[in-house]
């Protein structure tokens, strides 16, 4: 299971309906969006408000990245706007498995995020709670931002781990993806790319998402001829 996520964090904030509709036309399996309240990290950008009102212009899942200090109280507005997968910050929640029943009873995928310098010992009692887990691999706050090379090593590891338990959890990254190091990242465990400037500050969106769907299929292939 390989998916390309484009992030409307590095698209033009006045158009991003039309940014949905890039990602629906270059073939994307769902468009992700990361909420931040200008506490947990430094920036501001959209509330639930603006899920409801995308989640009326596409049929892609929505994946929605809580990058706030109070997720417990967001959670239940982005589930009622429309989130389809919906993760938040292992470091910001009191009652993490709560907050996940929260999501799962209502029927979405719930997810953790955690920063470059968490540890992903800090799962262990949760991982099997968990439909994905989504890796940062730049500090959140800024879209744009360089992939931290020694958070290649916590994708190959959380991999592991997931196969060791026999689990279905999905592995997401979010920093620095790109075409050129997409095959790279899958190959370490990845399977939702969530690319954000890469696609966006393209002058062709669309082409991109088809090529890193290229990729994404080219090695699905590849490992399906190797069981």
């Amino acid at each position: 299971m390989y998916f390309i996520a484009p992030s409307i964090l590095s698209a033009d904030f006045s158009r991003l309906a039309e940014a949905v509709k890039m990602a629906e036309a270059g073939g994307a399996d769902m468009v992700h969006l990361d909420v931040m309240d200008g506490h947990f990290v430094p920036s501001i950008t959209f509330g639930h408000q603006l899920v409801a009102a995308l989640r009326e212009k596409t049929i892609l899942p929505l994946n929605v990245h809580l990058m706030v200090d109070n997720p417990r109280e967001m959670i239940p507005l982005f589930l009622e706007a429309g989130a389809d997968w919906l993760s938040f910050h292992l470091e910001t929640s009191r009652h993490v498995h709560k907050d996940l029943q929260t999501i799962k009873e209502a029927g979405r995928k719930a997810g953790l995020a955690l920063n470059p310098a968490t540890p992903l010992a800090l799962l262990s009692e949760v991982l099997e709670e968990l439909d994905f887990v989504v890796v940062m691999t730049v500090n959140p706050g800024w879209g744009g931002q360089k992939f931290i090379p020694a958070t290649r090593g916590k994708i190959r590891s959380l991999s592991q781990w997931i196969k060791e338990k026999e689990l279905a959890t999905l592995i997401a990254v979010d920093g620095g993806v790109k075409l050129d190091n997409l095959a790279e990242l899958f190959s370490l465990g990845m399977n939702i790319a969530i690319c954000g400037s890469s696609v966006y500050n393209d002058p062709e969106p669309v082409e991109v998402i088809k090529k890193m769907k290229a990729v994404a299929r080219d090695f699905s292939h590849r490992i399906s001829e190797n069981k």
